[in-house]
């Protein structure tokens, strides 16, 4: 039985420029602690092997601090052997990121940077397809096909690059064969770029991102031990948590007539959780004016409690009746301003981002004056 785990996409150094200040120290410290929570979870399941299929690092060009420190840090866990396959991201066009990381390479670290086979143990030859430069735009994992390798050998591919729609980068081409483990013989195909785990058949798996970096995929960071009892035997395949932080995208349909504060209390992460979670809460359906500023005013209250907090109301419909408005004023200045806003939000022969305008302003007025009633 030959054990190992299959990760992928750690983006090791990545800045996280669109977050705040003081979050993005934190994320990318939990970049690096990914290394020794990904050795643990391999010897926990008895593999003594660790293949990273692409995107260790987020670009070709990572600080001397950051390349060194990851592979001090795998250094540390000399038991295992780790495997680094240039990505995207840290393609083989990062020729000054690669030369210094063979400078200063552990023993226990194999720098998979040549299509050619890579013994890993008797019996089990590794088949990598290192990333040229950033969109190759060819099957770079063809020559597996035809890579002889000894008889009765377990054939393990490790790949970066998208099958079909499950590639990160919307414009890439589908460069990589959906079948490739059947074409070549493969015991297991181990892929990297998506960072959410999928499998494309049973011997061929993207392991997702040990630490998620987006809301995008909405799913606990994860890798897979992966166990193949010999060639041709089925893998077996188990995954395995390894996030430090959570992103979650909290998706709450309303109707006008419901409560739609105790409904986004109920739905809420548990307090304990909060300040490992960045959330997006995403509302949509109806609400009545009141309810949306006091949903909004919860939200509000309890963002210092996450990580992040961000509020989508992109395809959330306000209702407005007259005793909302009278919340505002019953006459004046203030109530004919809010009549205004409300005609105009209304009104379908404006465009669709002046009814929003119009929408937004309304709400907040009525956010302000209620704010001075209490």
């Amino acid at each position: 039985m030959f054990s190992f785990l299959h990760s992928s996409d750690l983006h090791i150094g990545k800045r996280f420029g669109n977050l705040p200040e003081d979050l993005r120290g934190r994320l990318r410290e939990a970049r690096h602690g990914v290394i020794g929570r990904l050795a643990s979870a391999a010897r926990e399941h008895g593999a003594d092997v660790i293949l990273l299929a692409g995107d260790t690092f987020d670009t070709e060009t990572p600080t001397p601090a950051v390349l060194r420190q990851a592979l001090g840090e795998m250094a540390r866990n000399a038991s295992l052997r780790w495997v680094l396959l240039p990505g995207n991201h840290d393609s083989l066009l990062a020729d000054q990121l690669w030369s210094a990381a063979r400078g200063v390479v552990p023993d226990n670290v194999i720098l998979a940077t040549e299509a050619a086979p890579l013994p890993l143990g008797p019996d089990v030859i590794l088949l990598p397809a290192p990333c040229t430069t950033r969109r190759p735009g060819r099957d770079l994992t063809e020559w597996m096909t035809g890579a002889a390798t000894p008889d009765g050998s377990i054939r393990i591919g490790l790949a970066h690059g998208p099958i079909q729609e499950f590639s990160e980068d919307a414009t890439a081409t589908n460069v990589i064969a959906p079948n490739r483990a059947a074409l070549a013989g493969l015991d297991y195909m181990a892929l990297g770029d998506w960072h959410g785990s999928v499998a494309v058949d049973p011997r061929t798996h993207y392991s997702g991102a040990p630490e998620p970096d987006r809301f995008k995929h909405d799913r606990p960071g994860q890798a897979m031990v992966v166990s193949i009892a010999g060639q041709g035997a089925m893998p077996t395949t188990t995954t395995v948590a390894t996030a430090s932080f959570s992103w979650q995208t909290l998706h709450l349909p309303l109707l006008a007539s419901e409560d739609g504060v105790e409904a986004l209390k109920a739905a809420l992460p548990e307090p304990f959780a909060r300040r490992q979670t960045l959330l997006r809460v995403a509302l949509s359906g109806r609400a009545r004016l009141n309810g949306r500023t006091a949903m909004t005013s919860l939200l509000q209250q309890v963002a210092p409690e996450f990580a992040h907090l961000e509020i989508d109301t992109e395809l959330l419909g306000t209702d407005c009746e007259s005793d909302d408005l009278e919340i505002i004023d019953r006459a004046g200045a203030l109530r004919d301003t809010a009549d205004l806003l409300l005609a105009e939000s209304l009104d379908q022969s404006r465009s669709g981002d002046d009814r929003r305008v119009a929408r937004e302003a309304l709400i907040r007025l009525f956010s302000y004056c209620e704010a001075i009633d209490r």
